[in-house]
């Protein structure tokens, strides 16, 4: 059976994603630093949502994947809150300074998170070698990487992410991202075999503020306009989730 996971920023983007009938969602506060630890709040109210599964990611900030003692002990906390408020499973990524799986680390938190699903996320897209990597992920026993194949999205990294399918067989799943919607994700699935799928839905939504302050800006220059969010779109959902099903 095919499995649709939907990376979300909200509970709303939990309940838009279980409307659009994906799986399973992998929930992140600042998506735009690639996906941050959410508050135990949000993980809390997403909880609540019924009829789909939740995965949440532990990450302490954006930027590379090697972590001080301190941020180390940080995620050990996060993923003892997740597990408190049984999520079903943890995204994380540890890597060397010099570019190889933090297998270590990674074999530390996956017993803290027991009996959670534990999924390794994109630092496996930079790290030095994607099949060493694999071989690492498979021994320490995750459950599954999320990888473009070490391209900017799925198709480019699509011969990469069918050699680590074939090659990964039943011993871990490899989950394919990036850059998948409803036109593309027949082709990802042909092209790479992957049975797992992993992309966002959003659309934007504009503010119902009535007054405006323009010359004011909150966050950095790269984000959108305080007037203007971006929002899970469970009509996204449905459409990326009958075109797999379709292929």
């Amino acid at each position: 059976m095919r499995a649709i996971e939907i990376c979300v920023d909200s509970p709303e983007g939990v309940i838009a994603a279980r409307d659009g009938r994906a799986d399973r969602v992998e929930l992140c506060d600042n998506l735009f630093e690639g996906g941050t630890t959410p508050s135990i709040g949000a993980i809390k109210l997403a909880r609540r949502v019924g009829g789909i599964k939740l995965h949440v990611i532990i990450r302490p900030r954006g930027g590379d994947f090697l972590y001080t003692d301190v941020e180390f002990e940080t995620m050990k906390f996060d993923i003892e809150a997740a597990r408190t408020a049984r999520v079903d499973g943890i995204v994380i990524g540890l890597l060397t300074a010099d570019g190889n799986i933090d297998k270590e680390r990674t074999r530390e938190l996956l017993i803290l998170a027991q009996p959670m699903s534990v999924t390794f996320h994109r630092a496996f897209d930079v790290c030095r070698d994607p099949l060493a990597a694999l071989e690492d992920l498979i021994d320490v026993g995750v459950d599954r990487v999320l990888t473009s194949g070490q391209q900017a999205d799925a198709i480019s990294g699509a011969e990469t992410i069918k050699k680590l399918v074939d090659t990964a067989g039943d011993r871990i799943v490899v989950m394919a991202c990036g850059g998948i919607d409803e036109t593309n994700i027949a082709d990802v699935v042909a092209a790479t075999g992957a049975q797992e799928l992993h992309f966002t839905a959003f659309e934007d939504q504009a503010s119902e503020m009535e007054y405006r302050n323009e010359n004011v800006a909150m966050g950095s220059d790269d984000a959108p306009s305080e007037y203007l969010r971006r929002v899970t779109s469970a009509e996204k959902v449905r459409a990326t989730v009958e075109a797999a099903s379709n292929s």
